[in-house]
């Protein structure tokens, strides 16, 4: 049974560190893989509301587990070096929705998804066995944001997985996500950069994401703080009440690109067909208890305009949003680009605008993951393959 419990998460798991690793890394798989005699704990359970055909429960987990996990990584010119991860604690809150059918077992589906508040809290420790983190420079933070991203990609709401309960065939489309709307995002200027260079001035771009697995990127704007780009992009939204628009703006160096600072705008305040414009302080990460250097990092304005999807241009993207995804993995696999959350050029544009027919609302569907412009009186916006360096 334990053998058939290693093999069920190493063939579910495994993918998503390939779809999810950072170009820096070349590959990233389990040698070892065992959660261990300790079983989660469950400390609370709420019924959140009863929908008709259906209950929801939010269900307390903690979990001091005891596996033994060893990761086989590999960089260029770098030979696989084994990582253990050790003493995982993991905290979360899990929705789990049941989909009621009449028929024995009077449930057809299961949706489950951990909930973005409270954060989920997923604690390890990283050593390298019979040999140095630094071998790769940046590795633990590599790791630790491919384990963030996949988390809330694929399973922190309103991300969720869905399984299908029954021998007969079961229609779980009402209980998939799917694309509410699209975003324009017009990245127009930022002032009073952090200058990270020792000689000249930084080189910066800005990397413009709603899912970390379709990013688009601006232009580079050399030996500038305060860079000027008015680059218009389109990004889709799953759940605009949840979900969250991030832009990094980066250093472009010789070697790695450093970050030099990040901002977050919820969705959830933007009225429909409405332009807005906003000036948003950056900040040194995301998570506020990471932040040690709080001096003063400038400013990022953008432009951004919210469409509600009709029925049919949410399915119109959602066909687009797969095909896309397929047309990243061959891409990565012919050597185009490093990795799935590389951010596509016009050069390996083989992405084309495929939902050009589908209603004034979708015209530019297909433009909207490629990173091209939406307007045509603005300066398109390049998607050279984004490789994230170090947070200054």
């Amino acid at each position: 049974m334990a053998v058939c419990r290693r093999m069920v998460i190493r063939e579910s798991v495994e993918p998503l560190l390939e779809e999810y690793r950072p170009t820096g890394i070349t590959s990233l798989k389990f040698s070892k893989l065992s959660l261990g005699t300790v079983a989660p704990k469950i400390e609370g359970i709420r019924v959140q509301s009863l929908n008709e055909g259906q209950i929801t429960m939010d269900i307390d987990l903690r979990w001091g587990g005891d596996p033994s996990i060893i990761l086989a990584v590999e960089a260029a010119l770098v030979a696989s070096i084994p990582i253990q991860l050790k003493d995982l604690q993991v905290f979360t809150v899990a929705r789990v929705i049941f989909q009621l059918t009449e028929e024995i077992p009077c449930i057809s589906a299961v949706v489950v998804a951990l909930l973005a508040e409270p954060t989920p809290s997923i604690d390890y420790i990283l050593k390298a066995v019979g040999g140095s983190l630094t071998a790769i420079p940046g590795l633990s933070d590599m790791i630790d944001d491919t384990v963030d991203t996949i988390v809330k990609d694929t399973l922190q709401w309103p991300h969720r997985i869905v399984v299908p309960i029954g021998g007969g065939p079961v229609d779980t489309s009402d209980l998939e996500l799917k694309p509410q709307g699209s975003l324009t995002v017009t990245v127009v200027k930022a002032n009073d950069l952090k200058n990270i260079e020792m000689i000249g001035k930084s080189d910066p771009y800005v990397v413009v994401y709603i899912r970390p697995l379709f990013k688009v990127k601006t232009k580079v704007v050399e030996n500038d703080l305060n860079p000027v780009w008015n680059q218009s992009f389109e990004l889709i939204a799953e759940d605009k009440e949840t979900q969250l628009l991030i832009l990094e703006v980066y250093d472009r160096d010789m070697g790695d690109d450093k970050r030099l600072g990040v901002v977050k705008l919820p969705l959830i305040g933007l009225e429909a067909e409405t332009e807005t414009e906003v000036n948003l302080r950056l900040m040194p990460s995301l998570d506020m208890l990471k932040i040690k250097d709080r001096k003063d990092r400038g400013t990022i304005t953008l432009k951004v305009r919210y469409h509600q999807f009709t029925e049919e241009e949410s399915l119109a993207a959602l066909e687009e949003e797969k095909r896309l995804l397929e047309e990243r993995k061959r891409l990565k696999a012919a050597g185009v680009i490093g990795s799935t959350m590389d951010a596509l050029d016009g050069a390996a544009g083989l992405v084309g605008s495929g939902l050009g027919a589908v209603g004034s609302g979708l015209s530019m569907a297909g433009k909207f993951i490629t990173g091209q412009s939406s307007k045509k009186d603005e300066t398109p916006g390049t998607s050279t393959p984004v490789e994230n360096g170090d947070g200054a």
